[in-house]
This record gives C-alpha cells, sequence and structure tokens, in this order.
C-alpha cells in the first residue's frame, strides 16, 4: 500500500511537470493561451473530482481546508502588503498608468487561477515530495527543487522568473507549516495582479478580452 501511494505521488508530480512542459508549446509558441489555461483546469478539476470519489479526505491532505486559514492569512498578509506596496511604487516611479479600472476585475478573478497554481505546486510536488516514504528529502531541498520548477515555468520572462521563485520560497514556508490551499491561491492572485499590472506593464483584462475576440 506505501509503494503504491508513492507511485501515485510520483505520477502526480510527472503530471505537474508535464503540464508546465505544455506550456511552453500551447502558451508561448502556439498563443493559445486561453486555450492552454482551459484545458489545464478542466484537466486538473476531472482529476480532484475522481480521486475524490475515491479517497474523500483527500481535499483536506493536499490543502482544500478551513484549518490554518487564519494563521496562514494573518501570517502572508503583511508580507503581501510590502511587496504590493513595493510593486505601486516601482510602477509609479516608472510612470505606470495605474488609474485604471482593469486591475479590478483581475483581482476578483486571478485568485481562481492562483488556487489551482498553488494546489499543483504545494499541494501536489511539495506535498507528494514530503509525504514520500522510500526517500529521505528536507524542507529546504523541497523547497528549493519546486520553487525552482514554478519559476521555471514562468520564463523567458527573467523579472517573472526571479519573482515567482522567491515567491514561491516564501508560500512552501507557509504551507508545510500552515497547509491551507485557499490562502497561498488568494494572495498568489493578488501580488501576481499588481506585479504584472506595476511591474510587467501588462493589462491582463485587456489581453483576456483579445483572445476572446
Amino acid at each position: 500500500m506505501i509503494a503504491k501511494n508513492n507511485q501515485e505521488r510520483r505520477n502526480e508530480i510527472a503530471a505537474v511537470v508535464i503540464t508546465g512542459l505544455l506550456k511552453f508549446i500551447l502558451m508561448d509558441w502556439l498563443e493559445l493561451r486561453l486555450f492552454y489555461v482551459f484545458a489545464a483546469c478542466l484537466f486538473w478539476f476531472i482529476y480532484v473530482y475522481r480521486k475524490r470519489r475515491r479517497y474523500p479526505d483527500v481535499l483536506k491532505s493536499w490543502g482544500f481546508q478551513k484549518a490554518y486559514m487564519r494563521s496562514s492569512f494573518l501570517f502572508l498578509l503583511p508580507v503581501s502588503v510590502v511587496i504590493i506596496a513595493g510593486t505601486i511604487i516601482y510602477g509609479t516611479m516608472n510612470q505606470v498608468s495605474f488609474m485604471n479600472w482593469h486591475i479590478l476585475p483581475v483581482l476578483l478573478l486571478y485568485p481562481a487561477w492562483g488556487v489551482i497554481q498553488q494546489f499543483m505546486m504545494v499541494g501536489l510536488v511539495a506535498g507528494n515530495l514530503n509525504k514520500l516514504s522510500d526517500v529521505k528529502i528536507t524542507d529546504s531541498q523541497i523547497i528549493l527543487f519546486t520553487s525552482f520548477l514554478f519559476a521555471l515555468v514562468h520564463f523567458p520572462s527573467i523579472p517573472l522568473v526571479g519573482f515567482t521563485f522567491f515567491l514561491e520560497i516564501i508560500f512552501i514556508k507557509v504551507y508545510l507549516r500552515w497547509p491551507n490551499i485557499w490562502t497561498l491561491g488568494l494572495f498568489h492572485g493578488w501580488i501576481g495582479s499588481f506585479f504584472i499590472y506595476f511591474v510587467l506593464e501588462r493589462d491582463l483584462w485587456a489581453e483576456l478580452w483579445v483572445m476572446f475576440s
């Protein structure tokens, strides 16, 4: 039974890696951004649904729970305020026009994509590496490997690669102490929205409507 669980954990990690590799093909090369996001969400939604039918407590083990929400939220709130303030200051110094209502719907919608990304990275990669019983992996190795993997997916944007690497280090440290996916997804969406808008100077809401059209 333990061997089977270990193999399942390795399969989930491999599936996350494949999902990341498909990003370079579908999103970066073929420019099918909306299709990729929709397909990834659909695949993992179906996977979660099917696995929950087999293991009713699996959502809790991944971090989809109320427990630890308050602790992780209170820890990440001041960290997020500092990071977001830094992005706004950077954008202001570079004369980014921040008086645009487009950021509001992004702040509402992007956390949903953040939940899915953090589920894959901390719930499946970091979480499974932490639970493997046939190999000894330290917390530091888990944090560095998972953060590197998450950062690599954001290539070729070097600023985004560096930013996501250090941000994911914080998220994984929080998850290993307070395993709650909801809080990580929420702050992922909020921090990511401000960074993309004020630092990368991208309007995700406008990009979304272009993809639909």
